[in-house]
């Protein structure tokens, strides 16, 4: 089932995403819905308080890159840990389905080390380089509460005040449903 998409400004957006068990209630309906809602929405990865969930998940799949040189990465991460990023940082240009409408370069280092478990709580500690390693690190914020728009500099976020607060109160024109933080 499609959710809504958590627009800017709503709290739990930034909220550190608790870690889980396989005990948490439902927990392969919420990946399916996850799916279901970032294909919706054209995204090409999702955090579980992108859909009001404050857990440590994310989804990834970068196939909508269609880039050859970097390999397509489809994956369900929970509980992640970035154990080690290096490299030269690199800049790309960087949106975020919670913060439509908005897209700003953001340097982030091109290789991680990150130790997280799959859908059946297998253990995993891989490496990932380039697009992927960037989604990863993107979705990865997500789940402690950061946001792209935290990595430009002061001026541009001043500048982007008014914008982002629009998105807050659903004046972005997107295709999906979003979830708006209650105004006061």
């Amino acid at each position: 089932m499609i959710q809504p998409i958590v627009a800017y400004g709503d709290p739990v957006l930034r909220k550190k995403g608790a870690n889980i068990d396989e005990k948490y209630k439902d927990l392969q309906k919420v990946i399916e819905n996850m799916w279901e809602t970032m294909y919706n929405a054209h995204g090409v990865g999702l955090a579980a308080p992108q859909v009001n969930k404050s857990i440590n998940l994310f989804i990834v799949d970068t196939a909508a890159f269609d880039e050859e040189s970097f390999p397509v990465l489809k994956k369900v991460f929970i509980n992640s840990e970035i154990l080690e990023e290096w490299g030269e940082e690199w800049e790309y240009e960087e949106g975020c389905l919670s913060i439509p409408t908005i897209r700003e370069n953001v340097f982030r280092m091109p290789n991680l080390r990150l130790k997280y478990q799959d859908e059946n709580f297998k253990i995993h500690e891989e490496e990932f380089s380039g697009i992927a390693a960037r989604v990863i690190q993107h979705e990865h914020d997500h789940c402690v509460g950061k946001l792209f728009v935290d990595y430009i500099p002061e001026l541009k976020r001043r500048l982007l005040k008014n914008k982002l607060l629009g998105i807050s109160r659903g004046e972005a024109k997107v295709e999906y449903k979003m979830r708006l933080p209650k105004m006061k």
